[in-house]
């Protein structure tokens, strides 16, 4: 483990910062690449995620809760569901007493996918923590709550941000002419 001072017991802040980061990348690529082997864009794959984490909880997911979620336009979204329901990962559904409410669903052969993707992850993350005790996974499991929270708080503040452009490309947009009098 690589750590910003010599001392072998103390993790900084900057050492987990980084460490999180490098698991950050590491789930990304990993998401990618489940995304290239399905046809599916980043932006589809995270939806997945979401329309699946809301099944568990035993919410379902309608459209209108998965465009706020992605911070996307309506018709974007129609058109990442259109895709998704195209290649068979989601199926629009109605549920019963209240036909017009639209519920999104991953049909069994699509989670059958994703299995095959992501539990040999699972096999693999439980063999790496087979070493933890119950009291180091607690704090394991708090420290990612709290890491996770502090990432969306931060997250939340750049929603409505703008991207910063360079002082001369400021100056442009102002129209600043340098070395002229007008």
């Amino acid at each position: 483990m690589t750590r910003d001072t010599g001392d072998e017991q103390a993790l900084t802040d900057l050492d987990l910062t980084r460490l999180l980061q490098t698991l950050t990348v590491e789930s990304d690529r990993y998401a990618e690449r489940f995304g290239a082997r399905h046809g599916l864009h980043r932006t589809d794959v995270n939806a997945l995620a979401l329309i699946l984490d809301a099944a568990r909880r035993g919410d379902p997911m309608s459209p209108t809760a998965l465009s706020r979620e992605l911070r996307l336009s309506p018709s974007a979204t129609t058109a990442l569901i259109d895709r998704l329901e195209a290649l068979g990962h989601v199926e629009r559904t109605r549920p019963a007493g209240d036909r017009r409410r639209v519920a999104l669903e991953v049909p069994e052969g699509a989670l059958e996918e994703g299995r095959r993707m992501f539990v040999p992850l699972a096999g693999a993350f439980a063999a790496a923590w087979t070493g933890f005790d119950a009291a180091e996974r607690e704090v394991v499991a708090r420290f990612l709550e709290v890491s996770t929270e502090a990432m969306r708080e931060v997250g939340a503040d750049w929603v409505h941000d703008r991207p910063q452009r360079g002082r001369q490309g400021v100056e442009a947009g102002r129209g600043v002419r340098r070395g002229t009098s007008g």
